[in-house]
């Protein structure tokens, strides 16, 4: 995902292929925020980051500047379709980022970190900010979200600046080691999943199971922290057993739902991995798009990606990205 920013006169644009051959126009209103062109209205990801950082500029007293930004993406297919890689977020640290520097703000990775995810609960309340941190950060990371509802609301009592400043309760993000004798696949099923919209239905119907729903919550967090500690603990062992483990929380509250987390392609692509000694699961929260596989280093990969072939299941060309940013904050 790349942004380019320059300055302009009288008005804010926007040009991505999102929007059409026509870039986005946006104006300030009187009370000097950012206000997009009646056709693109509810805010979106990249607007909703254009408009927080004008609002901490506003906060730090620098006088606001009219700018043009072109987006680029590689993160979707020759069609458009999306390959369900936290796009909206690298969007969003990405304007974030390349505003920082047009202003020359001077943000550190861990405010660029919370502005962004400031702006990303604006438009996605339930977002976790996850995919948001390894934008940020790069690497293999270990987070735990705030809680969104407060930082949303010391946003609006306090404004952008004050926000980005405050401690945020129950947010951590801890670099990890990348998996110790283990290779990482990524398979794409071709399918579109909403992760707002899964897991908004997910919690409405749990709401009706609170016993279910909350023993799968207790599983989770045990098998997440089962993860962290074999990725700590160079134990590839024990980090395919947590991702195996985690894998079967999610289909027992799938089924115990009448909800489809895994689907059949996703079937296919875990299944396929189990046959060369691998481990996998759904990304995110499941519902389509990806599949993540570890695999012991010199696994023979030709029948798995052989069987994905034929399902229709594509392997894509991925790496964990290098770590680009110390966390040095909480």
């Amino acid at each position: 995902m790349s942004v380019r920013v320059a300055p302009a006169q009288r008005h804010g644009t926007v040009r991505s292929a999102h929007y059409g051959p026509q870039p986005l126009r946006w104006e300030r209103d009187e009370r000097a925020r950012v206000v997009p062109e009646p056709r693109h209205r509810p805010l979106d990801h990249v607007l909703s980051a254009v408009r927080t950082v004008e609002a901490l500029v506003a906060d730090l007293g620098i006088e606001p500047r009219w700018h043009s930004l072109d987006i680029t993406s590689e993160l979707d297919d020759a069609d458009g379709r999306k390959y369900g890689l936290g796009s909206s977020a690298a969007v969003t640290v990405a304007v974030v980022r390349a505003l920082d520097q047009f202003y020359g703000l001077g943000l550190t990775a861990f405010e660029q970190f919370k502005v962004a995810l400031l702006a990303t609960v604006e438009v996605a309340p339930s977002a976790s900010g996850g995919d948001v941190a390894a934008s940020t950060f790069g690497g293999w990371l270990a987070y735990h979200s705030p809680d969104r509802a407060v930082v949303a609301a010391l946003r609006h009592r306090v404004g952008v600046l004050a926000a980005m400043r405050a401690s945020w309760p129950l947010l951590q993000v801890t670099p990890l080691p990348a998996p110790s004798g283990l290779d990482l696949i990524v398979g794409w099923t071709g399918a579109a999943a909403s992760t707002t919209s899964l897991v908004a239905e997910v919690r409405e119907r749990g709401r009706s199971q609170d016993v279910r729903y909350e023993t799968f919550l207790a599983g989770s967090r045990a098998r997440v922290q089962d993860l962290i500690t074999g990725l700590q603990q160079h134990d590839s062992a024990a980090v395919l057993a947590a991702v195996r483990e985690a894998r079967n929380l999610l289909i027992g509250l799938g089924a115990g739902l009448g909800i489809e987390i895994e689907t059949p392609a996703l079937a296919h692509l875990v299944t396929s991995a189990e046959r060369i000694g691998a481990a996998g699961k759904a990304s995110g929260a499941g519902g389509g798009d990806c599949g993540i596989v570890l695999a012991p280093c010199g696994s023979d990969l030709e029948p798995m990606l052989r069987d994905w072939e034929r399902s229709g299941v594509r392997r894509l060309p991925l790496a964990a990205a290098p770590r680009t940013s110390a966390v040095t904050a909480q």
